[in-house]
């Protein structure tokens, strides 16, 4: 069974891959850094992909025996310009992760594969954070969208879609923010035991991609408690 790791280059993808390489096979994407994506070619194939790109999708997805689909793109459009980031956060962080999670989607059914699709969204798509608009809207959007994909896909058809949403994690685009002390207050007043690992979302994914997996339309937070 094939599995594609969307993004899976990253600090999130290469522990999910690390993890899953024993159970399936892989294809690992990257956008732009390919010396990054190297360093997992002995785990598996490795493609280049833009997701916002149709033949790029379609390349990432021409993949036999495809079972599971893991997108972790994303973007925290920091630039000073809200126009400007809105419309960045859109494209990565909604329209080309469920573009390709649709037209995955679509291959399983035609393929009358009983597969598993993850989404990864934020803990910042469920609860409420200052300055976070142009990030937070588009991964809510796509954390709703991912429900709606999974209620199409429920029943006979049984592609199971779930989302994961990290909080303060010391792999991916917190960890800059980590170093900067921006969350130190959390672990300071008692809120959260440390910080997330890559390894917690691994687990997280590897979980929902089960083989006979009863799960769907979930959305699991992973984030020590921070948003209780």
């Amino acid at each position: 069974m094939t599995v594609i790791l969307a993004g899976g280059s990253g600090g999130l993808g290469s522990a999910a891959a690390n993890l899953l390489a024993a159970d399936f096979d892989l294809v690992i994407s990257y956008k732009s850094n390919a010396e990054r994506a190297q360093k997992l070619a002995n785990l598996g194939r490795i493609v280049q992909a833009d997701l916002l790109n149709q033949e790029d999708r379609r390349k990432l997805l021409d993949t036999p025996d495809l079972y599971g689909l893991v997108v972790f793109t994303g973007d925290p459009a920091r630039i000073p310009d809200f126009e400007g980031a809105a419309r960045r956060s859109f494209e990565a962080n909604f329209f080309g992760p469920i573009q390709l999670a649709r037209e995955a989607a679509d291959r399983m059914k035609s393929a009358g594969t009983q597969g598993a699709i993850v989404l990864i969204s934020t803990m910042q798509a469920i609860a409420l954070f200052p300055g976070s608009t142009a990030y937070a809207s588009q991964k809510a959007a796509l954390t709703h969208s991912a429900q709606i994909l999974a209620k199409e896909c429920r029943g006979k058809t049984n592609i199971r879609v779930n989302v994961i949403c990290p909080g303060v994690n010391q792999a991916g685009m917190a960890e800059a923010s980590i170093a900067s002390g921006k969350y130190a207050r959390y672990i300071d007043e008692g809120i959260i035991p440390r910080y997330g690992r890559a390894e917690d979302v691994a687990r997280a994914v590897r979980f929902f991609l089960e083989p006979d997996n009863y799960i769907t339309g979930q959305v699991l937070t992973i984030d020590g408690g921070l948003t209780l």
